[in-house]
Parts: structure tokens; C-alpha cells; sequence
């Protein structure tokens, strides 16, 4: 098991930006596959980027695509996701994820989970 512990949440308008991170624990970080993934208030748990072993490999979703980026420094054992041009959609608690796999974008694959952070963004 990995322990993850979110950070860099908070309140922005519109069009600001934030950085999430995530510092890991336990399992070697350089052995994880690490993603984002985000719930809004009533709506289901959504992917949102990951990023593999090394870094070579990063995947997004469409609605993020372009104003955020994910990566990590296995050195500090924390991963990151940068979101510029915040829009109210993007509204949600944000969760880091690990897995034991070198790349993967499917929840069901992530077997550690952090608390979560919240990110709001006012219009």
C-alpha cells in the first residue's frame, strides 16, 4: 500500500491557475503509475490525467486537455498537476491515485487513494 497526502487545493476564479500535489509514501514511487482523477458534487468520479513509471508516457481527458499538466519527481516522491485556465466545471474534489502498474488511465487499475483535495473555482 501507498499513503498519499494531496495538497495545493483552494479557491480561484476563473481563469486562474493552481498546482495540486501529491507526495507518496510506501510502495517505491518510481515503481507507480500515478494519476488524478476528480468528483464533483453529484456527478461520478472522473479521470483526469496520469502519468507512468518514468514520465514517459502522460494522458489526459478531453476537458483538460491543453490547460493542465501532470508530472512528477521520483527523486521527492511527489507527483504533480498543474491547471491553468480554471473554469467553474473544474470545480471538484481532486484525488491522487497510485498503481502498481507502469501506466494505466483506468481507475479500477489505481489501488491507493488519497484523502482528496478540494478545488473551487468561481465565475
Amino acid at each position: 500500500q501507498v499513503q498519499l497526502v494531496e495538497s495545493g487545493g483552494g479557491l480561484v476564479q476563473a481563469g486562474g491557475s493552481l498546482r495540486l500535489s501529491c507526495a507518496a509514501s510506501g510502495r517505491t514511487f518510481s515503481t507507480s503509475a500515478m494519476g488524478w482523477f476528480r468528483q464533483a458534487p453529484g456527478k461520478e468520479r472522473e479521470f483526469v490525467a496520469s502519468i507512468s513509471q518514468n514520465g514517459r508516457l502522460r494522458s489526459y481527458a478531453d476537458s483538460v486537455k491543453g490547460r493542465s499538466t501532470i508530472s512528477r519527481d521520483n527523486a521527492k516522491n511527489t507527483v504533480y498537476l498543474q491547471m491553468n485556465n480554471l473554469k467553474p466545471e473544474d470545480t471538484a474534489v481532486y484525488y491522487c491515485a497510485s498503481s502498481s502498474k507502469y501506466y494505466s488511465t483506468y481507475a479500477s487499475d489505481f489501488d491507493s487513494w488519497g484523502q482528496g483535495t478540494q478545488v473551487t473555482v468561481s465565475s
